[in-house]
């Protein structure tokens, strides 16, 4: 009964884990900002160091079950260090080193406790880490809320902002109700098959009996349900916009990117290794959620003003293109998953980059002031920050899907192609008008950096950190423009 670890498999998620513990201590006996700030991004580094080692070698897993309880079934293992989770894993580092380097001027600036603010990123990048790998329902609802719980933390670090204090008790509440209704689609799904990991929930499915299936489809939706509050989906979406517009914003770009493709992870893992017998079932849900949820989220971006609520919907609108190729059922579903994790590594390059220079170069009226970011505080911001300018022109382009953001476009056929190979085709339909819609609020967007400006510019300018993560991502987002099928193939192989 006593299980053997494979510390090589779980180095990334423990290298992390190790890092957040110390950087707490660390600051506890004074160590400066600067200093936790390095050493975030340092284990965050060491984390993704350690991926790229695994990378290379064959399939490794731990947490199996002993033989004693595997009888005839599978040699089953909770947490499996494959291909897949080692490309989300990546996805996952790299979107938090970018995240870190955000951090460090707004740490400053909203005198947000650092130690804490550090300890709590790495715990919800612990979550992640896990999330990504895990391949039993215990796992991966622990996994989900180790993810979820100190990003609500993080959102309400700001302790005397009204906004911020609303928007983190928004997002607690929107947890704890998801968690509730994940946990009780998994007590079905339980009880119906009586299996908890992935490859056993599989055939038992295929072999339920009729007096079962009401149970195991309840359980299903449930489940269903419960990731899609985690990725902002239709109509589980509605804490996105103010816990977007409340949290400091480098936390706002860790909920659009890291946590969302935490989730999306997690969400192909169960439907294409635990439910495909079911695909009848969450197939067309999956289908109208994701037409419901890119359709709502251009609309109300048509309507914002300023530039983190447009972000915000935008992002809602992106997971809807993300959920589209999930929703072909059982046929095409490996690629089917290889789209949705190309286009969330797209998504997630454009996405940071666009945060990156919002982040940098959001206005202040005085000290104690909230931040004004407008859309036409970016008015002529071409005249005065020429490659910033251009630089988030280029990650607009990129999410509208235009040339020369060959990455968007290329993103965006992939996810077609797999909704129209499922035989999907009013999906496809729902994507190209929702496209269309997506392109005028990006290149008004885009516009407002080359008019003229309006009036005197008050912005600050952007720290060395932040310059680095515009320039780091915009670097990211051209090498992926350059050879996208290169990318697109390497993600195929590793779904």
């Amino acid at each position: 009964m006593i299980q053997s670890i494979d510390y090589a498999a779980v180095a990334p998620p423990l290298i992390v884990a190790v890092a957040a513990v110390g950087l707490l201590l660390g600051d506890a006996f004074g160590l400066p900002r600067r200093a936790l700030g390095a050493l975030s991004g340092g284990a965050l580094a060491a984390a993704f160091a350690a991926v790229l080692a695994l990378g290379p070698g064959d399939c490794r897993a731990t947490f199996c079950l002993p033989d004693g309880l595997r009888g005839d079934g599978p040699a089953s293992c909770s947490y499996v260090a494959d291909d897949f989770t080692l490309a989300f894993q990546g996805i996952v580092l790299l979107g938090a080193l970018v995240v870190v380097l955000l951090s460090v001027q707004q740490i400053a600036d909203a005198k947000v406790p650092a130690g804490e603010y550090h300890f709590l990123l790495l715990a919800a990048v612990v979550g992640a880490l896990a999330l990504v790998a895990a391949r039993d329902l215990i796992l991966l609802v622990v996994a989900l809320e180790t993810l979820s719980l100190p990003v609500f933390a993080l959102v309400g670090l700001r302790r005397y902002d009204g906004t911020a204090s609303e928007a983190a008790l928004k997002l607690f509440l929107v947890s704890v109700v998801s968690a509730a209704i994940m946990l009780f689609g998994v007590s079905l799904l339980y009880g119906a098959t009586g299996a908890m990991h992935l490859d056993r929930i599989a055939p038992a499915l295929a072999g339920l009996p009729a007096e079962l299936d009401a149970v195991a489809a309840a359980g299903i939706v449930l489940l269903l349900a419960g990731f899609g509050f985690k990725v902002a989906a239709v109509p589980f979406h509605f804490w996105a916009p103010d816990v977007y517009q409340g949290a400091p914003l480098p936390v706002a770009a860790f909920l659009s990117v890291v946590s969302k493709a935490a989730g999306f992870a997690g969400l192909a893992i169960v439907l294409s290794l635990g439910l495909p017998a079911y695909a009848h079932v969450w197939g067309p849900l999956v289908a109208v959620l994701a037409a419901a949820t890119m359709t709502l989220g251009n609309l109300v971006a048509l309507r914002q003003r300023t530039a983190v609520r447009l972000l915000a919907w935008s992002s809602v609108a992106q997971s809807g293109y993300m959920l589209a190729p999930l929703a072909v059922g059982t046929d095409h579903l490996p690629e089917a998953v290889a789209a949705t994790t190309a286009y969330v590594a797209f998504y997630a390059v454009m996405n940071l980059g666009a945060f990156a220079v919002v982040t940098g170069f959001r206005r202040r009226t005085d000290e104690r002031a909230q931040p004004i970011d407008t859309l036409d505080d970016f008015r002529g911001l071409a005249r005065r920050a020429p490659a910033t300018a251009a630089a988030l022109a280029f990650f607009l382009i990129c999410l509208a899907g235009l040339p020369p953001g060959v990455m968007g476009l290329f993103a965006k056929v992939v996810v077609f192609r797999g909704v129209v190979a499922g035989d999907v085709v009013w999906l496809a339909v729902v994507m190209a008008v929702n496209t269309v819609v997506g392109l005028y609020y990006y290149l008004l967007w885009a516009a407002r950096l080359f008019a003229a400006p309006t009036g005197p510019a008050a912005e600050t300018a952007p720290g060395l950190p932040v310059r680095f993560a515009v320039a780091a991502t915009a670097a990211g987002a051209i090498v992926l423009s350059v050879a996208p099928q290169v990318i697109l193939q390497t993600v195929a192989a590793a779904s």
